[in-house]
């Protein structure tokens, strides 16, 4: 083995946004990496909202981004506990989803994100971040469907 070889590490990046969906996607991600000895790097993603001509009051305590990090810390404890030898990183980050995960792709071993199927389509089998993600990623992409 060569010394580039030895270095390289492994990582898997998972989109996760709190839903169940995303919470079995963390877990799947987390024992995937726990066979192949690579990192996890979770990522949640948060957006302001746009009202389109309403104007919504938004409360002086709004704060999207410390309200993120509290639930990915709240969708990783379980998986932390069941996978203690998985190195974690998590992220939480404003912006939108779908480019941020190719982003974060670039040199990656794989992608694994989940699909409610809640695209512009009835019926369609993967949403739009999913969908984008599939297209564009720089690596394997796995996605996994709701189950509903």
């Amino acid at each position: 083995m060569t010394s580039t070889q030895a270095a390289a590490t492994h990582r898997i990046v998972v989109g996760i946004d709190g839903s169940p969906t995303s919470m079995a996607v963390a877990e799947w991600a987390a024992h995937q990496a726990e066979l192949t000895g690579a990192i996890l790097e979770v990522l949640m993603t948060w957006e302001w909202p746009t009202t389109y001509g309403w104007s919504l009051p938004i409360p002086s305590d709004y704060d999207p981004g410390h309200d993120s990090e509290t639930l990915l810390d709240q969708v990783l404890e379980p998986v932390r506990e069941a996978h203690p030898s998985v190195s974690i990183q998590a992220t939480v980050i404003e912006g939108h989803p779908a480019p941020l995960l190719v982003k974060a792709s670039q040199g990656a071993d794989l992608l694994v994100v989940g699909s409610r199927g809640h695209g512009g389509f009835a019926g369609m089998l993967l949403g739009s971040v999913s969908e984008h993600c599939v297209t564009n990623a720089h690596c394997p992409v796995l996605v996994l469907r709701d189950r509903k």
